[in-house]
């Protein structure tokens, strides 16, 4: 059972991401406007960079998984993003030579998620209507 003290670094770690998230795509937008979704593909890129060095920190033993992980990789990274999770779920298939895997979860993803998003925006439409 997770204890209080648990959930208050995820929520922590969380309000964190949050927050840099929103400043990221503020700056963002007024930089290079909203003509493409600039905003998100930076903090995506961030964000991925970001897990690629908490999994090299906690692979190398730099930090303990168990004392930081929910704070930085639950709370904080998956606030401002969860493509890094996707990242890096696909980086370890393939460092594992399992292409067809990693193919499987970047299809599945990157389409299936696109679709239920459309889905979504029918349903609603539907209930307007």
């Amino acid at each position: 059972m997770a204890t209080f003290k648990l959930y208050l670094m995820i929520a922590t770690g969380g309000a964190c991401g949050a927050m840099l998230r929103f400043f990221l795509a503020d700056i963002t937008i007024s930089l290079a406007g909203r003509g493409f979704p600039y905003a998100t593909l930076l903090v995506n890129i961030i964000g991925s960079f970001l897990m690629g060095l908490l999994y090299g920190a906690i692979q190398h033993e730099y930090i303990t998984i168990i004392r930081w992980q929910p704070l930085l990789g639950i709370g904080f990274l998956g606030a401002l993003t969860t493509f890094s999770t996707f990242s890096l779920d696909t980086l370890l298939l393939l460092q594992q030579g399992d292409w067809v895997k990693a193919a499987l979860n970047v299809t599945l993803n990157v389409f299936v998620c696109i679709f239920v998003a459309w889905l979504g925006m029918q349903v609603m439409g539907a209930r307007a209507a």
